[in-house]
C-alpha cells in the first residue's frame, strides 16, 4: 500500500466515523424537531430559517474555507516555512472577523425584508417568526467561519480527529436545546441551540486543539499579503457563483413554500434521509481524500492524483447506492421510525417516503460531488467548477418553479435529481479533461453497472413489501430495505463491480478486528 493510499484510508476513515455518528445524531436531531414541531408551519418556519445565514455562508465561500486555505497553509509547511503560514492566516481570519461582523449586523438590520422574498408563501404570522428565528442563527456564521479556517491549519497537518469531532457538539447541542426549549418555545427554542452549538463545535473544539499545536493567531491585517490576495483570487468564484448544491435548498425552501403548508418540512425531512449516505460515503471520502490529492498535485503526479480521486468515486459510487436502494424502498417506514406518528400524519409519512425516494435518483451525483469538486480546488481551478455550477443554476431556476407549479413537492424533489445529476456528469466530464485525458481510469461502467443492481434490488425489495403482512415500520423497513440493500450488492458483484470485493473485503477485516 502507497503512502498516500495509506493517509487517504485513515483520514477517511476519521472522516467516515465522524460524519456516521454526525448523521446519526442527525436523526436524532431530525427526529426530535419532527416531533417537537410536527411536518406543519413551524416546521417549515425552522427550516426556512437557515436560507439567510447559509446565503452568507455561501457568499463568502464559508463552505469552501478549508479547501481554499489547506494548500497555501500545507504549501508553507512543505517549504519548511511555518511561520509563513501563519502570517497568511493571522491577515485572513482577521478580515474575515471585520467584515462578518459588518455583514451580520447589516443582514440582521434587513431581515424582516429580506425573509418576505426568502419565503413568499408564509403567512405574515409565520414571516414574523421567520424573521425572530433567523436573527437568533445568523451569528453562528462569524464562529463558523473562524472554525473552519482553524480546522484549515489542522487538516493540513494531516490532525483530522478535532475538525471531524467538531460537527458532533454542534448537532448535539440543537438536539440537547430542542428538548429542554422546544416544548415550551418551539422552534426558537432549537434555534438558539444552532447558536450555542455553532459556538462549542465548529468554533471551539478546533480552537482548542489548534491552541495545544501552536496557534499563531497575530493581531495582523497585510491586505498585500501575497497569500491573502491568492486567497481572494481563489475565492472569488466560489463567492460569486453559487452551485446547485448549495442552492438546492433554497430552490426548495422558496418554491416550497408557495405549494402547501408542510411541503418545506417533508422535503427536508426527506432530504435528511438521503444525506445518511451521502454523508457517510461522499463526503466523507471528499474531506479524507483531499489533502493526498493536493499533495500529489503538487508534486506534479497529476495522474496519480486523479487515479486516486477515480477509484475513490467508484467506491463511494457501491456504498451509496447499495444505502440508496434501501431507502427507496423502506423511505416511509424509515420516516414512521423516526418522526412517528404523534405529530405526523400518515399522508405527511407517506410524502416523506416518496420524495426520498425521487431524491435517491440523484443520489449518486450527491454523493460523488464534492469528491470531483475536491480535484479542480487541487488543481487550484476554482473558476471552472464555479462557471459550470453557476450555468447549471440559473438553468434550474424554471426547472424547480415549472415542476413544482405541475407536480408540487413531487416536482421539486425531481428537479432537485435532476439538476444535481446533470451538474455532477458535467463536472466530472470536465475534471478529466483538465486533469488526466489520457486516464484509463473510468467510473461510467461502474455507474452503469451500479444502476441496473439498483433496479434489481429495489424491484425485488418492493414486490417483498407488498407480499409482507402489515407489521411495525421498523420490521417491515429493515426487511423490505435491507433484502433491496442485500440485493444490489449481490447483482453489483455479479455484474462485475469491482470494488464489491473492495468494500465486503474491508468489511470482513473490521470484523475480524473486533
Amino acid at each position: 500500500m502507497s503512502s498516500s493510499g495509506h493517509q487517504v484510508r485513515i483520514a477517511a476513515a476519521i472522516w467516515g466515523v465522524s460524519i456516521l455518528l454526525s448523521r446519526f445524531i442527525g436523526i436524532v436531531r431530525e427526529a426530535v424537531i419532527g416531533r417537537v414541531l410536527g411536518a406543519g408551519e413551524e416546521a417549515d418556519v425552522y427550516w426556512a430559517a437557515f436560507v439567510l445565514p447559509d446565503f452568507l455562508n455561501y457568499l463568502l465561500a464559508g463552505g469552501f474555507l478549508s479547501i481554499v486555505f489547506i494548500p497555501i497553509f500545507g504549501g508553507h509547511l512543505a517549504r519548511g516555512d511555518e511561520e509563513a503560514g501563519w502570517e497568511a492566516f493571522s491577515t485572513i481570519a482577521n478580515f474575515l472577523l471585520v467584515m462578518l461582523a459588518g455583514l451580520v449586523a447589516v443582514l440582521m438590520w434587513q431581515t424582516p425584508r429580506l425573509v418576505e422574498f426568502i419565503a413568499p408563501g408564509f403567512s405574515p404570522e409565520a414571516t414574523t417568526v421567520l424573521a425572530r428565528l433567523t436573527r437568533i442563527v445568523l451569528p453562528t456564521q462569524i464562529f463558523v467561519f473562524l472554525g473552519g479556517l482553524i480546522s484549515a491549519t489542522l487538516q493540513a497537518r494531516d490532525r483530522h480527529v478535532a475538525p471531524a469531532m467538531a460537527p458532533l457538539l454542534y448537532t448535539g447541542s440543537i438536539v440537547v436545546f430542542g428538548l429542554l426549549l422546544g416544548p415550551t418555545l418551539g422552534p426558537e427554542g432549537f434555534a438558539w441551540g444552532v447558536l450555542v452549538g455553532g459556538v462549542l463545535g465548529p468554533f471551539g473544539i478546533p480552537l482548542v486543539d489548534a491552541l495545544r499545536h501552536g496557534l499563531h493567531w497575530r493581531p495582523l491585517l497585510n491586505l498585500r499579503d501575497p497569500d491573502f490576495k491568492k486567497y481572494l483570487w481563489l475565492s472569488l468564484p466560489l463567492m460569486l457563483g453559487q452551485s446547485i448544491v448549495v442552492i438546492d435548498d433554497w430552490f426548495i425552501k422558496r418554491f416550497g413554500s408557495l405549494v402547501a403548508t408542510g411541503v418545506v418540512a417533508q422535503l427536508q425531512y426527506a432530504k435528511t434521509l438521503m444525506k445518511v449516505p451521502m454523508g457517510v460515503f461522499g463526503v466523507a471520502t471528499g474531506a479524507g481524500l483531499y489533502p493526498t490529492v493536493t499533495r500529489l498535485v503538487a508534486q506534479e503526479k497529476i495522474a496519480e492524483a486523479y487515479g486516486t480521486l477515480v477509484r475513490a468515486v467508484r467506491v463511494v459510487l457501491v456504498l451509496a447506492l447499495t444505502a440508496g436502494a434501501g431507502l427507496i424502498v423502506a423511505g416511509t417506514e424509515a420516516a414512521t421510525v423516526i418522526w412517528g406518528t404523534q405529530r405526523f400524519t400518515p399522508e405527511d409519512l407517506a410524502n416523506v417516503g416518496t420524495y426520498t425516494a425521487v431524491m435517491c435518483l440523484g443520489l449518486w451525483a450527491w454523493a460523488t460531488a464534492s469528491v470531483y469538486a475536491r480535484g479542480f480546488y487541487a488543481l487550484e481551478r476554482t473558476w471552472l467548477p464555479t462557471a459550470l455550477g453557476t450555468g447549471v443554476t440559473l438553468l434550474a431556476w424554471p426547472l424547480y418553479r415549472g415542476l413544482a407549479d405541475l407536480h408540487g413537492g413531487l416536482g421539486l424533489a425531481s428537479a432537485s435529481a435532476i439538476s444535481l445529476s446533470v451538474y455532477v456528469a458535467a463536472l466530472a466530464w470536465m475534471l478529466r479533461r483538465t486533469m488526466a485525458p489520457d486516464s484509463e481510469e473510468r467510473v461510467v461502467g461502474t455507474l452503469g453497472r451500479m444502476v441496473v443492481a439498483v433496479a434489481v434490488g429495489v424491484g425485488v425489495g418492493q414486490v417483498l413489501e407488498n407480499a409482507l403482512p402489515q407489521g411495525p415500520a421498523l420490521v417491515m423497513g429493515a426487511l423490505s430495505g435491507g433484502t433491496a440493500c442485500a440485493l444490489t450488492l449481490g447483482a453489483a458483484w455479479v455484474f462485475g463491480v469491482g470494488e464489491v470485493k473492495t468494500v465486503l473485503d474491508a468489511l470482513t477485516r473490521r470484523l475480524r478486528r473486533r
